[in-house]
């Protein structure tokens, strides 16, 4: 994770063959899972950030073309830490009446 807004810029544009200035956000994890960056274009600049974990992992989702397409609840349960695949929930009805 030594990589800063040109090195990803580069990776984007080399590795996974996307557009860095479209708009979109790209999403790096670092190799022990607590660690991610972000790169975004905001339409006048690149922005980097980062955000490390205290307790716990990120949950990565699997790749099989080298990307995944996240909706903007997926992302925001995946900066959390929260496993995205199977969210529980806090309270489950006992009774129907």
């Amino acid at each position: 994770m030594r990589k800063g807004f040109d090195g990803l810029a580069a990776l984007i544009q080399q590795v996974l063959t996307e557009d860095p200035f479209s708009g979109q956000v790209f999403v790096f994890r670092g190799r022990r899972g607590d660690l991610v960056k972000l790169l975004w274009w905001d339409g006048d600049g690149l922005c980097l950030f980062s955000k490390r974990l205290e307790r716990g992992k990120f949950i990565w989702p699997r790749a099989s073309s080298g990307t995944v397409h996240l909706t903007a609840a997926q992302l925001s349960m995946l900066l959390e830490g929260i496993d995205w695949r199977r969210p529980e929930r806090t309270w489950t009805p006992q009774q129907a009446a």
